[in-house]
């Protein structure tokens, strides 16, 4: 399916005028649909959903300003440009005063000058869209992609992942509770061409079962009860991006049918509401639950988990990534001690040890916990009675070994050097005080060389 640069109604009454235009805007990879008068025009818009609307000011039966303040109480309402003669340009300075986005005087100077206006226009749509996502989901930057993918388990996932970054297939991530099934979607996202666009997550667990169809594709005013205004859902914030359903496997399986929908015909209805929106979303979904036992067991679709699982990536538990742990503990030490405000030196080395023989039932985002509440009760060193009792019951005693922990830090400052200085070896050798060759040597010691 060719994803197009975004949809726009054309509203012009001049047949000759509308197909000039229409020609300009398809050619540079719009989706175009055309409008012979106002009356036409609205039936499209109550029908379907737009990111932009080009229209004459004045038309039979139901004029431009008409249609612009007909829609304005949608909060998904598209944008509007008027094409208007010179008689009436003051008609449209006050639909600018009304939120009208600009307007173009008729016949057209150049094509360019309607293309550099329809593509800032849709530019700044999808940052608005991208921002209003981070305000609601409280999105943030990315860990380092060394910590997301840090230990040989992990090697084969970041290879899936920078495969299936830059296509459109669906994904589907399995993985128990806290292993990062989420660092892993929003970088999948963040690779990819919709990158720019909006990655909008919904916990489909954490949602109540009433509530959840109208997270996903919104609602109209009056929809039911204590609805009194319209309001977009995850879909709709989504548009060009990617939308991320975790916890998958806890949707009920009415609403199982209305996800199907929207991923095969790339369309949904608000909750209430008859208009069809356009689904131009990338779907990424997780599950820590086996789907196939689930679909067995008729708890799940057995059409949509073929849907979903196009392209699956099992994430490890951290329990078999102990060779990252060391990484993963400097990482978190570092971030929380800057948060707070102290100044710790390292890890005692038997808290190393400690942590490499727990079974992390709540896998990274356990560790991240854990090294939070020890760096709050830490003076000076993060020491084996910081911990918690848990992680403290150990079939052995503790062997105060700090070789593991000082390679990783080792390994990191490495990586932080060559990061500096552009994978410049010579410079990251000079920054870290050694010669190149024993810098080659550690790069090699540490796996720092293969083509990952």
């Amino acid at each position: 399916m060719t994803e197009t640069k975004g949809s726009i109604l054309l509203v012009e009454d001049d047949a000759t005028f509308r197909i000039f235009i229409q020609t300009i805007l398809e050619d540079e990879g719009y989706q175009v649909t055309v409008a012979g008068d106002g009356r036409d025009g609205d039936r499209l818009l109550k029908r379907e959903s737009f990111d932009l609307v080009i229209s004459d000011l004045k038309m039979p039966h139901k004029s431009g300003i008409e249609l612009f303040r007909e829609t304005r109480h949608d909060p998904g309402a598209p944008q509007f440009i008027f094409l208007t003669a010179y008689g009436t340009v003051d008609e449209a300075v006050s639909a600018m005063k009304e939120g009208a986005i600009d307007f173009l005087t008729k016949p057209l100077a150049a094509p360019e000058t309607l293309l550099n206006l329809v593509n800032r226009v849709m530019e700044n749509q999808q940052l608005t869209r991208a921002l209003r996502t981070i305000k609601e989901t409280g999105s943030s930057g990315l860990p380092p992609d060394e910590l997301i993918f840090a230990g040989q388990a992990m090697k084969n996932v970041r290879k899936l992942v920078l495969d299936v970054a830059g296509t459109t297939a669906n994904v589907l991530i399995y993985g128990e509770s806290g292993t990062g099934k989420e660092l892993v979607a929003k970088t999948i996202h963040l690779l990819s061409p919709r990158s720019k666009a909006p990655f909008v997550p919904l916990n489909c667990a954490a949602i109540p079962e009433n509530l959840l169809e109208s997270e996903l594709f919104g609602h109209e005013k009056g929809a039911f009860t204590g609805a009194i205004q319209a309001r977009q859902g995850k879909f709709e914030l989504a548009r060009g991006g990617t939308i991320f359903l975790d916890e998958i496997g806890e949707m009920p399986v009415a609403l199982q049918a209305k996800l199907l929908r929207v991923i095969q015909e790339r369309v949904f209805e608000r909750v209430g509401g008859s208009k069809e929106i356009k689904a131009d979303v990338r779907v990424i979904a997780a599950t820590n639950r086996n789907l196939q036992d689930e679909v067995v067991g008729h708890r799940f679709r057995e059409d949509l988990y073929y849907r979903l699982n196009v392209f699956p990536i099992h994430l490890p538990p951290l329990r078999e990534r102990v060779d990252a742990m060391p990484l993963l503990v400097n990482f978190f030490l570092e971030r929380f001690s800057g948060q707070i405000g102290k100044k710790i030196k390292g890890v005692e080395a038997g808290v190393l040890r400690a942590m490499q023989s727990y079974p992390w039932p709540g896998n990274v985002r356990e560790l991240q916990n854990v090294m939070e509440r020890a760096v709050i009760l830490a003076q000076g060193l993060v020491r084996a009675e910081n911990l918690p009792d848990a992680l403290l019951r150990l079939p052995e005693p503790l062997v105060l070994d700090s070789r593991d922990y000082l390679k990783a830090v080792e390994r990191d400052m490495i990586v932080k050097a060559l990061a500096k200085h552009g994978d410049n070896r010579r410079l990251a050798a000079e920054e870290l005080g050694i010669s190149r060759r024993t810098l080659q040597y550690k790069l090699k010691e540490y796996g720092l060389l293969a083509a990952d």
